[in-house]
């Protein structure tokens, strides 16, 4: 099979590693365009009291300062919605808006778990060779959720739910899992979780950019990052 020339020059570039990791929301199935469906109702139902570009400039800001509160998850993006919706209606937002408000939340808890193309197939084909981990932050009764939904946790030998990405964060289980960084390569849609802090762990990261992009996860893609347009294209890295 001919490597596509964005991939040119590094077909096998992986196969000496042991261990493979995988981001989940977004890398494996669907996540941010359903927050995306939700952030449009909403810019709908406060369209009387606020322009759609100041209450997605608020939010965001709410977002960033209640991360240290509220962590990641679908739970700490409803509360930073419903503060939003105060401070930017000035206390006016009746108690049905911010009822209607909640029940786009609910919805987010409990959305079907869509697996992006290819998903399957590809654990199937490197599994196995490769040792697999998953690693996913956020609420963790909601990711142990989605993981047992999605039908794809007997394909990892390692599931790992955390509260941050950051280089200790990917330190602590690297050492846990009993596998030396350069032996490590993690995949995910996320630069600066998935790609920056594994890099300053000592790992190889590839980038798949799924299409929708939370605004707090911008962030310059390093020189020589692999990018895939799917799962599909780790066989070229990893045969």
């Amino acid at each position: 099979m001919e490597t596509p020339e964005r991939l040119a020059g590094m077909a096998g570039a992986w196969s000496d590693i042991d261990l493979l990791a995988l981001d989940a929301d977004d890398t494996l199935w669907h996540h941010e365009r359903y927050f995306s469906g939700v952030q449009e109702t909403v810019r709908e139902l406060l369209s009387p009291y606020v322009s759609a570009e100041v209450l997605d400039e608020r939010l965001l800001a709410t977002e960033r300062r209640n991360l240290k509160v509220f962590g990641y998850g679908v739970k700490g993006f409803g509360l930073s919605l419903i503060e939003t919706a105060i401070e930017v209606t000035e206390g006016r937002v009746s108690s049905r808006e911010i009822e209607a408000m909640l029940e786009l939340v609910r919805e987010l808890m409990t959305h079907p778990i869509d697996l992006l193309p290819g998903v399957a197939e590809a654990l199937d084909r490197v599994g196995g060779r490769f040792e697999l981990a998953l690693v996913t932050k956020g609420d963790l009764f909601h990711q142990e959720a989605k993981i047992a939904a999605s039908g794809l946790a007997e394909r990892f030998e390692h599931v790992a739910i955390v509260s941050e990405k950051d280089r200790s964060t990917y330190e602590g289980l690297f050492t846990s899992w009993g596998v030396q960084p350069d032996s490590i390569a993690m995949v995910g849609n996320s630069i600066s979780s998935d790609v920056e802090p594994v890099l300053e762990a000592g790992a190889r990261a590839a980038y798949v950019p799924s299409g929708y992009e939370w605004a707090l996860d911008r962030a310059p893609l390093p020189d020589g990052v692999p990018v895939l347009e799917s799962l599909e294209d780790l066989i070229y890295l990893l045969f």
